[in-house]
């Protein structure tokens, strides 16, 4: 029964967490979410093609081949061909979109530092730990 309250209130904590961080986005992000896990993903891993991007975004062809137009017409991505295949291309961050996505980012840490100003040293280590922890469960189950 323990087990049971314990992930409850997990449940209830992590819906409040996602609301608080769409809601923040919202007001103080240049950069809809949609845009920069794609950038990220562009600037973490290099050039990718739609299909690459959807299957390690775990997002449909569809969804990823619409937000990456989007980025392709503010400038943040560009395509390049595939030297393999003449139909098919890579998208591949610009410097423009590397811009937004550092500044979009470091926002996000600032205001993180900002609410995280009372924790300790241990707490924040630890706080990180278990979010990573939880992120790598759920993209192993993903897989």
């Amino acid at each position: 029964m323990l087990r049971r309250q314990a992930i409850e209130v997990i449940e209830n904590e992590v819906m409040d967490f996602i609301r608080r961080i769409i809601t923040s986005e919202r007001r103080n992000g240049r950069l809809d979410r949609s845009a920069f896990v794609i950038l990220r993903q562009l600037s973490t891993h290099g050039p990718a093609g739609v299909k690459t991007l959807a299957d390690q975004l775990h997002l449909d062809m569809s969804t990823v081949s619409r937000q990456a137009a989007a980025l392709v017409e503010k400038g943040y991505v560009d395509k390049m061909p595939n030297p393999r295949d003449g139909r098919a291309y890579f998208y591949r961050i610009t410097d423009l979109g590397t811009k937004e996505l550092n500044e979009n980012k470091q926002r996000q840490i600032d205001r993180l530092t900002n609410v995280l100003e009372g924790w300790s040293d241990e707490e924040c280590i630890t706080f990180g730990q278990l979010l990573k922890k939880y992120n790598q469960t759920v993209n192993k189950r993903k897989s």
